[in-house]
């Protein structure tokens, strides 16, 4: 029988659905359902720098690619009906739901250019100082000099009539979010609060603008643009520069303009732009709504989730060293409901401590203004040896890792960057010290499933493991030694590497559970990641599902595996969405009541297994074993935050507890 998958790009667009749909749960504070109609907004932007401009990149024949050009076409009409929908869902719920909901907190955002009359005033003088001398119009004519549009930022098209003449022309301006605010706010009105958008206080004084000139209508305006930056050659440092500076430039992906904008006006604009018809994508009256995140909240705590406070470990604040307590017996921790400050104290120690010879560490995306550099610096100030592999090819962190690349090398680090045609996506920091009363030197590994990010360690659910077994550190010391001398030879035996032993033995220990199942013996995968693409690895899956292995998938995002098929009744796959974007990859093997499990940083994706290198990492201690293992029922037992991938409608327990609440109250009491 021959297998089907689901396409790749309207699984991760149901994903984004998903995002979408927790607006809609009036469980939620009404501050945090807004949250996720940015989330929804913001990962859409990114979907079409990237993916849809991939697509668009194979049908012009600019980039090589399996994809046939016919295919390409044919998903991206499938992606602009999808995103068509999804838009008009979008609305809808803000429309329908967080608008009133904001009204019944006396919050009152205007949508449209009917304000009261107090605020008429306030409006006119807040432009003319505020506003007024940071717009720069550009009248449009066509064979003129050709106007560039930047990418993601927001522009308003004027439609003008010469008063003298009646001839039709049109401006353009770019909105000045660098000097003002999206949202302005109003003065209250009897414990009422207003707020505007800017884009809305322009075009109410577009008359102040252009006067001699009457105002027809302004539409808004923006354009995405291709993001993705390919560089594979050995002089990554200087190739990576060059094309940073293109990226604001990159091929347009796709124009979206407001829906009420004339025929006549949108065929004028796109000749002068040079757009494709088929790259215009209309929408509602104010674009850019990731900017939501960003509208002031003036009543205060009460309309946000409460913070989630940390967990405290008390074994490790009592310890005079962390070192001590990984040296008794290795660590768990799972960020945010662990503070992150372990990690940092880990670092911390190893600089002031004098018996630290070396630190190593993995670099993929790190905070603005990194704690984690910093102590890193630190360290090297105090004569330690430091050593920090930089992926550079990180999407959308290639500036900061050259700078704070650049900046750890002025100080005395080893930088050691990008190998070409690989990403180094594993997470692994490794730090040696002199042993003392025994021969040889002693190492401690840090394990992880997310980035060394302070900032988003508090919004990632991501996995650690601290370790001092022997058994561990050396592979981790031979993973580091492959990466600074590109090795292509080295053994891995604990360890599972990609580029390596990672996709052998993954798939020997799916065949080990489809032996049991035959011999009739349990037979059970659970499966935690963010995305589940590759196809050779979902094949391995039908194909222990058809011998009895019973499979359970945990994928927040892609995922081309279907379910519901007589080569996958065996296999059950679940959605989390929640208040944390879940990150932790975690894979369980029964093993005939063995039980294996793995923390790694590697998704099955095709870039994972075969164009990164990764980590996972064998979760060898028993209590933390049992404690993953708990951890994975809890969240394949949630019926409050998860949903089938193939549906979307989530049945709402309003006093049940989902499952990162849970965790959070079963680590609480460990």
């Amino acid at each position: 029988m021959a297998y089907s998958y689901l396409n790749r790009d309207i699984s991760w667009l149901s994903f984004n659905y998903r995002v979408l749909l927790e607006a809609e749960d009036k469980t939620l504070p009404i501050y945090e359902r807004i949250k996720f109609l940015a989330i929804h907004a913001s990962n859409l932007e990114e979907f079409y720098k990237i993916r849809v401009a991939e697509h668009r990149g194979v049908i012009m024949q600019k980039i090589h690619s399996e994809i046939d050009p016919a295919e390409a076409e044919q998903t991206l009409e499938e992606i602009r009906a999808e995103v068509t929908r999804q838009q008009s869902e979008f609305f809808r719920i803000f429309s329908t739901q967080i608008l009133p909901e904001l009204a019944r907190r006396n919050i009152v955002l205007y949508m449209d250019g009917n304000v009261l009359p107090e605020h008429q005033t306030f409006i006119r003088e807040y432009f003319k100082e505020e506003i007024f001398p940071f717009i720069q119009p550009v009248l449009l004519q066509k064979d003129d000099i050709r106007i560039f549009i930047r990418d993601n930022r927001l522009y308003q098209v004027a439609a003008l009539r010469k008063k003298n003449s009646g001839e039709t022309m049109y401006a353009i301006l770019k909105i000045p979010y660098a000097k003002i605010p999206r949202f302005i706010e109003l003065p209250a009105i009897d414990e009422k609060h207003f707020f505007i958008f800017s884009e809305d206080v322009i075009a109410a004084n577009l008359d102040y603008i252009f006067n001699g000139y009457e105002i027809e209508g302004s539409y808004n305006i923006k354009i995405s643009r291709d993001a993705d930056i390919y560089v594979d050659d050995a002089n990554i440092v200087e190739t990576l520069k060059k094309k940073l500076k293109k990226r604001k430039i990159g091929d347009l992906s796709r124009f979206v303009y407001d829906r009420r904008m004339p025929a006549d006006c949108l065929q004028y604009i796109c000749e002068v732009l040079n757009i494709r018809e088929d790259d215009r994508i209309p929408d509602q009256v104010h674009l850019n709504m990731e900017d939501l995140r960003k509208l002031p909240n003036p009543i205060g705590a009460s309309l946000q989730s409460p913070p989630l406070i940390p967990l405290r470990l008390p074994e490790l604040d009592r310890a005079q060293s962390i070192f001590h307590k990984i040296d008794q017996h290795d660590i768990f921790l799972h960020f945010p409901y662990h503070s992150f400050d372990y990690f940092l104290h880990f670092l911390m120690d190893a600089a002031s401590d004098p018996d630290t010879e070396e630190i190593k560490i993995t670099q993929y995306r790190v905070a603005p203004d990194s704690e984690v550099i910093n102590h890193l610096m630190n360290a090297a100030m105090k004569g330690k040896k430091v050593t920090v592999f930089v992926e550079l090819k990180a999407r959308f962190d290639e500036e900061n890792n050259l700078q704070t690349a650049e900046m750890m090398q002025a100080v005395g680090i080893k930088i050691i960057y990008s190998i070409p045609g690989l990403k180094v996506h594993a997470k692994v920091a490794l730090i040696t010290k002199k042993a003392h009363f025994r021969s040889g030197k002693k190492a401690y590994a840090y394990f992880s499933t997310g980035n060394f990010n302070e900032k988003t360690a508090q919004l990632y659910s991501d996995m650690a493991i601290l370790t001092a077994r022997k058994k561990l550190t050396q592979e981790l010391a031979l993973l580091f030694e492959t990466l600074e001398f590109q090795k292509k030879e080295n053994q891995f035996n604990r360890l599972l590497v990609a580029q390596f032993n990672l996709l052998p033995h993954l798939k020997f220990l799916i065949q080990r559970e489809i032996d049991f199942a035959r011999q009739g013996k349990p037979a059970h995968i659970m499966l935690k990641m963010n995305a589940l693409q590759d196809q050779s690895m979902i094949d391995e899956l039908y194909r222990a599902s058809e011998a009895g292995v019973q499979i359970d998938l945990i994928v927040r995002g892609i995922c081309r595996l279907k379910t519901g098929e007589p080569y996958s009744r065996n296999i059950r796959q679940i959605r989390i969405i929640d208040r944390l974007l879940e990150h932790a990859r975690v894979w369980y093997f029964h093993n005939n009541g063995e039980e294996d499990l793995f923390i790694t940083s590697a998704d099955w994706m095709t870039r994972n297994l075969y164009r990164r290198i990764e980590t996972a990492c064998p979760v060898l201690d028993k209590t933390i074993k049992n404690r993953l293992i708990q951890i994975l029922n809890l969240q394949l037992n949630d019926r409050v935050k998860t949903v089938p991938p193939t549906e979307t409608k989530l049945q709402r327990q309003h006093a049940a507890k989902g499952s990162q609440e849970k965790i959070y109250e079963l680590l609480k009491i460990l």
